[in-house]
């Protein structure tokens, strides 16, 4: 799912997409147009992550209505608070000119470089979370990927690496990081993880139990296949 996009002087600029996802009537899913922007602005806040970047500013491009701009915001605010940083500075626009018969919404994020990451076989590999997508989402949150426990885990140096992973699974970006080696893991590898409910941890070898204490029993091996 790679959106990153690196710039000179260590700019990161992330982006996420959603369309036909929130409260008009032809919506292929029906939910709130907060937690539509919310989950938007989660993979975009992890891509930034996986290039050991932090936000600065937020675009926000609404194609839903004006009325949506209020809702959407809520659910970027909300994923800020709940990992208990402030929120990046937000601009963007509407679409007001053509009243759309689908919801649709985009997320940017314009990041600073503030770690080098580390190549992805000086680690060990973990998965956090499970792949869930549509109902199974709003219906298993506890098997989503804790953000604040993510960040927090960063700030204290316990992982080394994230890379999140989204609708073609984690075998496909498996393979962006490691070519065509094989390997197993707990999760279906095939699954859509949807908003990133499932995200690849690296973690230094010297402290991988003290990341299992941390992470809980979301945190699962990936074994690498001789």
């Amino acid at each position: 799912m790679r959106n990153a996009l690196q710039l000179s002087n260590g700019i990161i600029v992330t982006t996420d997409n959603s369309g036909a996802i929130g409260q008009k009537k032809l919506d292929v899913i029906n939910v709130p147009d907060d937690v539509t922007s919310y989950f938007s602005a989660r993979v975009t806040l992890l891509e930034q992550w996986a290039e050991g970047a932090i936000p600065e500013a937020i675009i926000l491009h609404n194609f839903s209505d004006e009325e949506a701009w209020e809702r959407y915001m809520n659910g970027i605010e909300r994923l800020f608070e709940e990992i208990d940083i402030p929120v990046p500075r937000i601009t963007g626009s509407t679409e007001s000119n053509i009243t759309t018969l689908q919801s649709g919404v985009a997320i940017t994020m314009i990041g600073k470089c503030m770690n080098e990451v580390p190549p992805v076989q000086c680690l060990k590999w973990f998965t956090f979370g499970k792949p869930l997508v549509g109902d199974k989402l709003m219906a298993e949150p506890e098997n989503i990927a804790d953000m604040k426990c993510i960040f927090e885990a960063i700030q204290q140096d316990i992982i080394g690496r994230i890379w999140p992973v989204g609708s073609k699974g984690i075998s496909k970006e498996f393979q962006i990081l490691f070519g065509e080696e094989s390997f197993e893991c707990a999760c279906n590898i095939y699954e859509s993880a949807g908003p990133s409910t499932v995200v690849l941890v690296g973690i230094y070898e010297e402290k991988v139990q003290q990341a299992k204490q941390f992470f809980g029993k979301l945190l699962q091996p990936i074994v690498m296949n001789e």
